[in-house]
């Protein structure tokens, strides 16, 4: 339970609050009518790696739980 809680906390919220929120924040300020492609092709090149690795985080976190408590049972 305690290693299932760690990685969804860090691998899932953290990552959230620390990468994907600042980028989409970013994203929002930014005028449509001036921005580029390039700005979009920018924000995808840092946002996709981050989004995998909270996916990727919130599976492990869920196998964790799962064995967890099966060994409860």
């Amino acid at each position: 339970m305690l290693a299932g809680s760690l990685i969804y906390l860090i691998g899932s919220v953290l990552v959230t609050i620390v990468f994907n929120v600042p980028l989409n924040d970013m994203l929002a300020s930014v005028d449509p009518s001036v921005a580029g492609p390039e700005l979009w092709t920018r924000y995808v090149a840092s946002w996709t790696p981050w989004n995998h690795v909270r996916t990727i985080s919130t599976l492990a976190s869920l196998v964790c739980f799962i064995i967890a408590f099966r060994q409860l049972s």
